[in-house]
């Protein structure tokens, strides 16, 4: 349904590629502002998943008020549509108490679902999930790749066979409306319900950011990011085909202790896959209009972006 007609001012947007320091901007912006953070991370949303995707300790979620932390179990997915709902009814209680609302985060189909709104798709069934899953495991993806194709030729241009996640999603969406996904995602939309003021920090040497993901990631690993991946297999009904555990580092680890790579490999496709990613939120962003460019998280550069903005007031 589309969202209900209010009258909401600015909000606040920090994104930027992984390992750029956006977390860091937003926590002394919300710090100067007295903003609560609205978090736009696909991991961050899974309960037990705190060392992989970089969540902010207890004492900073004591200290400032985020949102869309810990909202799920990983075996419960949580989409694009889903952010988009609780994003906007989040921003309308915030903004009702009078307080500025920042959404922070390096999930770009997320923020992009929010900007250019998401045509109405059906909820995820777990029926029809659990048979993709059952033909992909006795056939391989190709041939459900070869299934999609004939359904909805469009869809299977865009959706690789190494992409089960939204190859899983073209065609349960088909089975349970008849309709090719490429057809729906046509529809009329919504657009985002409040101006947006957008920031993002790009870095310039983009060596220095590959050296980042590096240290990042291996502070990671000393923290127990193995061991909490590990956690995660005990747990009932968690399993690798998850999108939760698709997430970069997680499914790595996974197949480490799968016994299906050493860790040598482990860390070398773990670090491959982060810059990988790096790389695809940059593009991204390149292709954004009205976006407010910073090449590193300068507080006092991006409070005077906020001052001389006419969104926020």
């Amino acid at each position: 349904m589309p969202e209900r007609a209010v009258s909401l001012k600015g909000v606040l947007v920090i994104t930027g590629p992984t390992a750029s320091g956006k977390s860091q901007l937003t926590l002394e912006l919300a710090r100067h502002l007295g903003a609560e953070i609205i978090s736009a991370d696909s991991a961050q949303v899974y309960r037990g998943m705190d060392i992989g995707s970089a969540k902010p300790d207890i004492a900073t979620l004591e200290e400032i008020k985020h949102h869309l932390i810990d909202i799920r179990d990983p075996d419960d997915p949580y989409s694009a549509a889903d952010f988009r709902k609780d994003c906007i009814a989040l921003v309308t209680r915030i903004q009702s108490e009078g307080k500025l609302a920042i959404i922070s985060g390096g999930t770009m189909l997320y923020l992009k679902g929010l900007k250019e709104g998401l045509a109405e798709l059906p909820a995820a069934n777990p029926e029809i999930r659990a048979e993709i899953l059952r033909q992909a495991e006795e056939y391989g993806w190709a041939h459900v790749h070869q299934e999609l194709a004939r359904i909805d030729l469009e869809s299977s241009k865009r959706i690789r066979p190494t992409d089960p996640q939204r190859l899983q999603r073209a065609i349960e969406v088909f089975r349970l409306t008849g309709v090719p996904l490429s057809r729906l995602h046509r529809q009329s939309v919504e657009a985002c319900p409040f101006p947006l003021l957008e920031m993002a920090i790009i870095p310039d040497d983009r060596l220095a950011l590959h050296q980042a993901i590096e240290t990042r990631f291996r502070e990671m690993l000393k923290a127990g990011f193995v061991g909490e991946v590990q956690m995660l297999r005990e747990k009932p009904g968690i399993h690798g085909h998850l999108p939760a555990i698709k997430a970069v580092g997680y499914r790595q680890i996974w197949s480490f202790l799968e016994g299906e790579i050493d860790e040598q490999t482990m860390i070398r496709s773990a670090l491959a896959a982060t810059r990988q990613l790096a790389k695809r939120q940059h593009t991204w962003l390149r292709s954004w209009k009205n976006l407010n460019l910073l090449s590193e998280p300068n507080t006092q550069q991006a409070l005077k972006m906020v001052t001389n903005s006419t969104i926020l007031t």
